[in-house]
């Protein structure tokens, strides 16, 4: 039964060892899209004969996974928090280690009733979105510079019956009327234009929400630059950057006059958001 699903999904994860961290894992997800089926489908009909057309359309993606393409992009999504949100080569994947940022958000607005959060370079939307379907009676502005990024934010709203997401076309502050918000959450470029991690698999990701000039800091440096100005007494800002910038970042921090400030680790123990609050 040499096209059976198990058989298929065995050969392909071997193809991917050397691509891939979690090759079964891939193999399984790119042949359960192939089949319109989820995963669980792969495990219950092993013995089942894959036919010619889902096996050729599953070749031609395992091809572009061994290219190094992103996985999220041949299937359509990626999950983030507790939503499985549409992804596209106009946005980035959103990553586990962002999810911190989600964490320190809710810890930092617990205490305030309809909280107005703004959402810097949101994306895909997945901190705008996760923070809404954590806390409903947040008003959340979530911007992007690039309007096919919006769409897709938009998209994942409807998707997930999210409603209380206002999204607005901005290069970060330009186009977001003066007022005070109890959070500033973003997510922005931070990556140095010759950082050699451009040649990986990140190069498929749209390059204008990776990279930040020759030192990874321009596009924070502008957002710092602006936004006590739309920060309430007491308001947070929460800035994901790279493992290098967890000194550079809070120094920035300090620089505007921001208290309380931290840097915080993600989960392998890396540098990953700084936090900073408006006396």
């Amino acid at each position: 039964m040499p096209n059976s699903i198990q058989t298929v999904l065995k050969h392909a994860a071997t193809q991917l060892t050397e691509r891939s961290d979690t090759p079964k894992l891939d193999a399984e997800l790119l042949l359960a899209h192939c089949l319109q089926k989820d995963r669980s489908y792969c495990y219950a009909w092993g013995e089942k004969q894959v036919n010619q057309a889902v096996l050729k359309a599953f070749k031609r993606l395992l091809d572009r996974r061994l290219s190094d393409y992103p996985l999220a992009y041949l299937i359509g999504y990626q999950g983030f928090w507790s939503l499985d949100l549409k992804v596209s080569e106009a946005v980035l994947i959103p990553r586990p280690e962002t999810e911190r940022l989600v964490d320190i958000a809710l810890e930092k607005i617990i205490t305030i009733l309809s909280p107005k959060i703004l959402d810097l370079g949101t994306g895909s939307g997945a901190i705008a979105l996760a923070l809404a379907s954590e806390r409903p009676d947040a008003q959340i502005i979530a911007s992007d510079a690039s309007n096919a990024a919006l769409i897709i934010a938009k998209e994942n709203a409807t998707c997930h019956h999210i409603g209380t997401v206002q999204f607005i076309q901005s290069d970060w502050f330009n186009q977001i009327e003066p007022q005070g918000f109890d959070l500033i959450v973003t997510n922005p470029p931070y990556i140095e234009s010759q950082d050699p991690h451009l040649e990986q698999s990140i190069r498929y990701e749209p390059l204008e929400a990776l990279v930040s000039g020759e030192t990874g800091l321009d596009d924070i440096q502008r957002i710092l630059k602006q936004a006590l100005d739309y920060m309430n007494k007491g308001a947070w800002i929460l800035i994901e950057h790279g493992y290098n910038q967890g000194k550079q970042v809070p120094q920035l921090m300090q620089n505007i006059g921001l208290q309380q400030i931290s840097c915080i680790k993600d989960a392998n123990n890396n540098d990953r958001l700084s936090a900073g609050k408006k006396g």
